[in-house]
């Protein structure tokens, strides 16, 4: 699973925000539940105010630099 997070005030995107994220995730969710990929991003809305999936997964298909990995992370 992937998570698009959208960062409140005060908080900066970068490896050890990730990494926190990860570790609540593995603190509070059951594994399979859990996050593997994080991309910190502002999400897509229509007119409605409703998510726009389909930009999210354009997004994850042509890859960012926002994006970071559990795997990547951990040690």
């Amino acid at each position: 699973p992937k998570a698009y997070i959208t960062l409140a005030a005060g908080w900066e995107p970068g490896k050890e925000t990730a990494r926190l994220l990860f570790a609540h995730s593995r603190a509070v969710l059951s594994p399979y539940k859990r996050i593997r990929r994080i991309e910190f991003a502002e999400l897509p809305k229509t007119v409605s105010g409703k998510i726009r999936r389909v930009e999210l997964r354009d997004l994850t298909a042509a890859g960012s630099a926002q994006e970071y990995d559990e795997a990547d992370l951990a040690g």
